[in-house]
């Protein structure tokens, strides 16, 4: 499994900004529009992020996987969380949002920024305080036909 650091040329970072996720008011991601990013890139090259609402993806936090699930409101895309596996991340509510104790324990709040690492395009994805170096497992999931299988024995 190839492991690569957050500062290293195949990692995009892009500085995000921290929202209020609708009438819960927890923190949430605010993923920036594919067409925003020109610009906003501070390392690597990235020109999509890779993502639609309603995709799963893998979000690495302080050396951890978790996962979850692409959300959108009318400002458009966000993470509002990050669970322990995909069926947690596909049925929001259910155990422990590791976005929110991870924002938390780094005593951020809306308005203020972290670094979203695009490590493997549409699959996995970094979060880290700005400033700080992490290294990821950048490991590819199953191609789309096998997780799909995946999530039907599942459910």
């Amino acid at each position: 499994m190839p492991r690569v650091p957050s500062d290293g040329e195949d990692v995009a970072s892009v500085r995000v900004s921290l929202a209020r996720s609708g009438g819960t008011r927890r923190p949430c991601v605010r993923l920036p529009n594919d067409d925003a990013l020109d610009g906003r890139v501070e390392s690597g090259s990235c020109d999509a992020l890779g993502v639609s609402a309603g995709d799963l993806v893998r979000v690495a936090i302080d050396r951890e996987e978790y996962h979850a699930r692409v959300a959108s409101d009318s400002k458009g895309r966000l993470l509002r969380g990050a669970s322990d596996n995909r069926r947690l991340a596909r049925e929001a509510g259910e155990g422990a949002n590791r976005l929110v104790e991870w924002l938390d324990a780094n005593d951020r709040e809306p308005g203020e920024g972290v670094v979203l690492d695009v490590v493997v395009p549409g699959e996995l994805y970094g979060l880290r305080i700005p400033g700080d170096r992490t290294v990821y497992d950048a490991n590819r999931g199953p191609r789309s036909s096998l997780a799909d299988i995946a999530r039907d024995v599942d459910e």
